[in-house]
């Protein structure tokens, strides 16, 4: 695994295309404490700007945005520059989206909430080697309540759409909706 000290200083550029401004800025923040110059968009249209004003070396962009599909931006920034390293980030991932992502110039596909290190490990790690597990993975009682919330936000907030969509007994899903989140 290379590391950022060996990089020349203009080889440091990283986008971050995220919808979710408080984790973007938490991101940001220990990014750029990690030594990346860094870039962010909360949309499809201001990553691919970013990308046709200066393509970064690094980018980390979360999968599923208000305005589109964060792939546009990976297979835009990938057409151009091709050296790119590519982490999509989501919330709900499935194998074909990731297959996807990876075809389109990814290096690697993780689970949110990731925290920092999970996404310096996955952007240097290089061909040979994969990048460590990470040491706190989410539960799959996380998972799920992720999972739940994202349908439940898509549904916008509605508990019987939602319950429907999931297959769940609407009082079920109001007494899960009702707990905090699992860790």
């Amino acid at each position: 695994m290379s590391t950022l000290e060996n990089l020349p200083e203009n080889e440091r550029s990283l986008l971050l295309v995220d919808d979710d401004k408080a984790f973007l800025s938490r991101l940001e923040r220990a990014m750029e404490r990690r030594g990346f110059a860094v870039r962010s968009a909360d949309t499809v249209a201001q990553g691919l700007a970013a990308v046709a004003e200066n393509p970064p070396s690094f980018a980390v962009v979360d999968l599923r945005l208000e305005d589109g599909n964060g792939l546009e931006v990976v297979s835009a920034l990938h057409e151009k520059r091709p050296d790119a390293r590519v982490v999509v980030l989501t919330g709900y991932g499935n194998i074909a989206t990731a297959v996807t992502a990876v075809k389109l110039g990814a290096v690697d596909y993780l689970a949110k909430p990731a925290d920092a290190d999970d996404v310096i490990n996955a952007l240097l790690a290089s061909g040979e080697t994969k990048p460590e597990p990470p040491e706190n993975p989410m539960s799959a009682d996380r998972v799920r309540w992720e999972h739940i919330q994202r349908v439940y936000e898509l549904c916008e907030r509605n508990v019987s759409e939602t319950a429907r969509r999931l297959n769940m007994h609407r009082r079920t899903l109001q007494r899960i909706l009702a707990k905090r989140a699992p860790r």
